[in-house]
């Protein structure tokens, strides 16, 4: 039985799987059973698999698919490569070294709405990754595999590669939306949802792209194997990742709920010589830092939530014991200080002070009262002040640094 469906055709030399090969292990069958039941049933499968998404918000799939009118008209699908968040990089691996994965679970998720048309919304910056993917668009176009009648069924779906305009915010899938759409890629108001009015007005699914990964597999394979392959209630396995001072940074598919000590010391080789780990991001950069006692928590959505961060991407970066936490936190908000869209006054105004006032501490030029302000400046963008989660995302770092680091902060009061 598989035990790593996502990364478990891929080459050893790196290049992507060719058709030929995703047919001999199996693939396009998953779209093939698809294809003959009925699109509720599909999403009836996704659900009993209990598939969550793989974008950072965790929300189960089949649920989500399930919002969606059953009326006619236009409806569309689109899968979210626009992967910004710093220390993440699982989906580019999926793109550049199985590109027809990807195309299969387009289909498999654009079929089960009724959507005739998918996007897949890459980053922009995503050059080998594009053209990995437009060569499989290329290749099952002409084995008739999408089309006017997909697999020779009576069913039509195009597939179209859109290219980002290179900004983090097109990542939240309304901003995303606009962006398809031509307009400044600004979030829009929730409700409506996009399930409800979303491209170009009509009802749209937006899932992330390991997310949409996993469905040629649940659909072959069925929810039981799927669940089976989890360590938690959740199904299936995850990509995790991880960046910092270890032996052997990369990224790995393991079982969903596999533990932060086990990523960074058996698969990440463990800290490099000299360096001690001090703290850790579970799931990049806009998740809560985590400490050395949270190694043996598993890194699934419920339970890193109750050790007080967000499984987020699920790819860890890590702090040792040589590098300047309040530094690290200042590059962190440099980074979604400039990436704000502008849109709302919390977020255009908020990221940009907190990123003085961190600099203003690390330059000598802090005031006793700058900690209360950064603490306060996090309660002015904490979730529902912001018209999206940008700005939440980026206080969670500060958050948890002023939680476990606060006497770093307090050195710096000491130097002006």
């Amino acid at each position: 039985m598989e035990t790593k469906p996502l990364t478990g055709r891929f080459r050893a030399d790196g290049r992507p799987v060719t058709l030929k090969e995703y047919h001999a292990a199996g693939g396009y069958d998953g779209l093939v059973m698809a294809l003959s039941m009925h699109p509720d049933n599909v999403q009836k499968r996704v659900q009993d698999a209990r598939l969550r998404g793989r974008g950072g918000a965790g929300f189960p799939t089949g649920l989500k698919w399930s919002f969606v009118p059953k009326t006619g008209g236009d409806k569309y699908f689109i899968v979210n490569a626009d992967e910004m968040e710093p220390g993440t990089f699982k989906d580019r691996e999926l793109m550049e070294r199985d590109p027809h994965q990807v195309i299969e679970g387009a289909a498999i998720g654009a079929y089960a709405i009724g959507a005739h048309t998918a996007f897949i919304f890459i980053r922009g910056e995503y050059h080998r990754a594009a053209q990995c993917l437009q060569q499989a668009l290329d290749e099952a176009y002409q084995q008739g595999i999408l089309g006017s009648r997909m697999m020779g069924r009576d069913h039509a779906l195009d597939i179209h590669l859109h290219l980002s305009g290179g900004r983090y915010i097109c990542g939240e899938e309304t901003a995303l939306l606009n962006a398809l759409e031509g307009k400044r890629p600004t979030p829009r108001a929730k409700p409506p949802f996009p399930q409800v009015a979303g491209l170009f007005g009509q009802p749209t699914v937006v899932n992330n792209l390991e997310t949409v990964c996993n469905l040629p597999h649940i659909m072959r394979l069925g929810p039981e194997w799927y669940l089976s392959l989890s360590r938690c209630k959740d199904g299936g396995t995850k990509l995790y990742g991880v960046s910092g001072p270890i032996n052997n940074p990369g990224l790995w598919e393991l079982q969903l709920g596999t533990t932060a000590r086990e990523i960074i010391n058996v698969q990440g080789g463990g800290m490099r010589p000299g360096h001690e780990l001090r703290a850790f991001q579970p799931g990049g950069a806009s998740t809560d830092f985590l400490l050395p006692e949270h190694l043996d928590v598993p890194l699934d959505f419920d339970s890193v939530m109750q050790a007080g961060s967000r499984l987020g991407t699920g790819c860890l970066i890590v702090l040792d014991q040589q590098t300047c936490p309040v530094k690290m936190v200042l590059n962190l908000e440099t980074f979604f200080a400039r990436e704000s869209c502008g849109w709302c006054t919390p977020c255009r105004d908020g990221l940009p002070y907190t990123e003085t006032v961190l600099k203003d501490l690390i330059e000598g030029r802090g005031r006793p009262e700058d900690l209360k302000l950064l603490e306060e400046m996090i309660e002015w963008m904490a979730p529902g002040n912001t018209f999206c989660a940008l700005a939440p995302g980026a206080m969670a770092p500060l958050h948890s640094a002023l939680k476990y680091f606060r006497k770093d902060f307090e050195r710096y009061l000491g130097k002006g």
